[in-house]
């Protein structure tokens, strides 16, 4: 079988920026797989892989690593807002798998944040309430490693149309891979059905984009899959792949953050 893997220019070095850009546009006629085969081969133990146990995209990715053990750390984030399906889903699949999964949770549990921004901040500024619960654990969890695997595909959203399958990402300062970018979500459905993946019983039940429980909702006949997250507001991505959401639109909280991040040191 021929090897269509990218060649690293410099080896035993993982790529810089622009070499990322190169190995991306070789790995365009790759097989999901071996593009996790490449990531494996490349930053070995500083590779990680999210899940955040909602989606198809990520139980796919996480059943590909297992089958071909890959050597991946992985890690979820728990907002302390999230459907106690998920949770419990969560578990079944750390059992199912034996996989150990590291848990992220933000510095500030549900509580503080009512005190220092008063209750249902994800209905008066979810931007914000995002980047508390989401983002901020993030940046913690890609912490010290190279590359960040992302179930994210083209697809899903307007903003992730342009999503390479390997490209730096700035806000977290690690290269982030995307294996599944140029699946359908027929594709997904296929891997799934084939392999017999489970996935999050809320899907079933009418939710097809799955996050916290307060910005989530049922998607009608017809309607687009994500169009029950922050429903009826402009919101569409939490920050974890856009940095508009807390950099652009939140000026007059950034300064308030910040501190908050200090405080916590």
């Amino acid at each position: 079988m021929e090897n269509r893997l990218p060649h690293n220019e410099r080896s035993g070095q993982v790529p810089g920026r622009d070499e990322l850009a190169r190995i991306s546009r070789e790995l365009e006629e790759v097989a999901a797989a071996e593009i996790l085969d490449w990531a494996s081969e490349t930053y070995g133990d500083g590779l990680t892989l999210s899940v955040s146990f909602g989606g198809a995209e990520g139980m796919v990715l996480l059943d590909m690593v297992w089958r071909r053990g890959v050597n991946c750390h992985v890690f979820t984030l728990d907002t302390g807002f999230l459907f106690g399906e998920t949770v419990k889903f969560r578990e079944e699949v750390v059992a199912r798998y034996g996989m150990e999964i590291e848990v992220m949770r933000p510095g500030l549990s549900v509580a503080d944040q009512a005190r220092q921004f008063g209750d249902a901040l994800y209905d008066k500024n979810p931007d914000l309430c995002c980047y508390i619960r989401k983002v901020e654990p993030q940046r913690r969890a890609l912490a010290g490693y190279g590359a960040w695997i992302s179930g994210i595909r083209r697809g899903q959203t307007e903003q992730r149309a342009g999503t390479p399958i390997a490209g730096w990402e700035e806000d977290f300062g690690v290269a982030k891979i995307a294996p599944l970018a140029r699946w359908t979500s027929e594709q997904v459905q296929e891997y799934v059905d084939r392999y017999e993946v489970p996935l999050n019983p809320l899907r079933g039940q009418g939710y097809k984009s799955i996050g916290c429980e307060p910005c989530t909702r049922k998607v009608a006949a017809g309607e687009d899959a994500r169009a029950g997250r922050w429903s009826g507001q402009e919101k569409t991505e939490c920050g974890l792949h856009s940095r508009s959401t807390w950099l652009t639109r939140l000026p007059a909280e950034k300064t308030r953050l910040l501190e908050l991040e200090e405080d916590e040191k």
